[in-house]
């Protein structure tokens, strides 16, 4: 007997919607969270940041001396482009890795999420191509799909996005007849992939990418996390012209302030800016003065090299456990910094099938499937593993339920364990 589910408040104007709002779909981001809190479940899925270490007195102390020394000031309206001050001092970020930029340059975004929304906004049509890698950001991929851009997505390899693929695929779009709007690349300590785009190939892609006249989207939240402490030569440091640089604060500072920028040449930052204005009016101004005061007034170079103390520690828990408790035929990236290790489990395990084990084991991951194109059938094999928030203890904890899982799932020969 089929039935059906009774209506809801406002489903009859799902007719009136535009074709637009079929393309945009819930986020699985939010679902890498949702078990935090459960302490029977191990999470190795959601990117979080672990903040124990992040000076929570001082910040503190710097938001109540904003509000009774600046009040009236932070808690108004301010530019859609950014507090001056602030993007003075993002560009003093960015100079680490060899950016050379003016405030000017920079325009401040509630999260790089939202800088990557309005990059897409004001280049792409319907229909349109975009370039990203293979695997890819699921929330790069949730707004290319946002915005109906059609993707192609380039492998990678252990030393990041491989050229010749690039050749390729753009050498395929132009016997095609279409020009992609852009290459979307995350070349440090790549989401999901942890792997790092060498120096050797930064210039062999900006060479590929000009020569084939194709603008270059860089996002670089993880850039400054290497855990032996070294600094990657941004692409924009290389290729200022062809180079869209997105940066967020989210994981040297806190995720919670929602403070990201984006660094573009001239006339496209002007038409980011207008874009902002219509999207938030502008960002807040509060949180923008919080983190101001705080890269002031503290010494937040220090603050990032406590990070990468704690993920140093966490990145090799989660190897060692990888290589005590998972079957042969797995392998696995070794990140140099960031917060994820992407996995391939043997030959005849699909990640997606897998889950109502790993339910079972309590242990979370995210399955390869999520981090390609919607309907492209692949990553079956694969699943992303982010070791940056549970202790090194949780973690291989989890390797260890995860290790069960598989075995299981090889062992009762595809059973689905939910089904008794």
């Amino acid at each position: 007997m089929t039935t059906t589910s009774p209506p809801r408040p406002g489903d009859r104007h799902l007719a009136r919607m535009a074709r637009g709002a079929e393309a945009i779909r819930p986020s699985e981001i939010p679902t890498l969270f949702a078990v935090r809190g459960r302490t029977d479940v191990v999470s190795l899925a959601g990117g979080m940041p672990n903040l124990d270490g992040l000076p929570q007195r001082e910040i503190g102390e710097e938001t109540a001396g904003l509000v009774s020394l600046g009040g009236k000031v932070v808690l108004q309206y301010g530019s859609a482009q950014g507090l001056p001050t602030l993007r003075e001092q993002i560009c003093e970020v960015m100079s680490l890795e060899g950016i050379t930029a003016d405030r000017d340059d920079v325009v401040v975004t509630v999260g790089s999420q939202m800088a990557l929304d309005l990059v897409t906004r004001i280049f792409c049509d319907p229909g349109d191509l975009v370039l990203t890698e293979a695997p890819s950001y699921i929330g790069a991929l949730g707004v290319f799909s946002s915005y109906r851009a059609d993707v192609v997505q380039v492998p990678v390899d252990d030393q990041g996005l491989v050229p010749d693929e690039l050749r390729a695929a753009l050498q395929a779009a132009e016997r095609a007849g279409r020009r992609p709007k852009f290459l979307y690349t995350v070349p440090n300590f790549h989401n999901p992939a942890g792997v790092t785009l060498t120096v050797e190939r930064r210039a062999e892609v900006l060479g590929i990418c000009a020569a084939h006249d194709v603008l270059v989207v860089e996002d670089n939240p993880y850039g400054m996390l290497a855990l032996d402490g070294r600094t990657f030569p941004a692409l924009r440091s290389l290729d200022a012209e062809n180079v869209i640089y997105l940066g967020s604060f989210s994981k040297t500072i806190a995720p919670g302030l929602r403070i990201g920028w984006v660094t573009a040449p001239g006339t496209v930052r002007e038409k980011l800016v207008q874009a902002a204005e219509t999207t938030t009016l502008c960002p807040p101004a509060f949180t923008q003065a919080v983190l101001s005061r705080y890269l002031a007034r503290h010494n937040w170079r220090a603050q990032i090299d406590v990070y990468r103390d704690s993920y140093r520690v966490r990145r090799d828990a989660v190897l060692d456990a990888l290589a005590e408790h998972l079957p042969a035929g797995s392998r696995w990236t070794r990140p140099e910094g960031g917060f994820f290790v992407w996995v391939t489990v043997p030959d005849g395990v699909d990640t997606d099938a897998l889950m109502p084990w790993a339910e079972r084991h309590k242990i979370a991951y995210v399955p390869g499937s999520a981090f390609y194109a919607q309907g492209s059938g692949r990553g079956g094999r694969h699943l992303r593993l982010s070791f940056s928030y549970p202790t090194p203890e949780r973690i291989a904890e989890g390797v260890r339920r995860l290790g069960l899982a598989i075995a299981e799932f090889r062992s009762h020969d595809h059973h689905n364990p939910r089904n008794g």
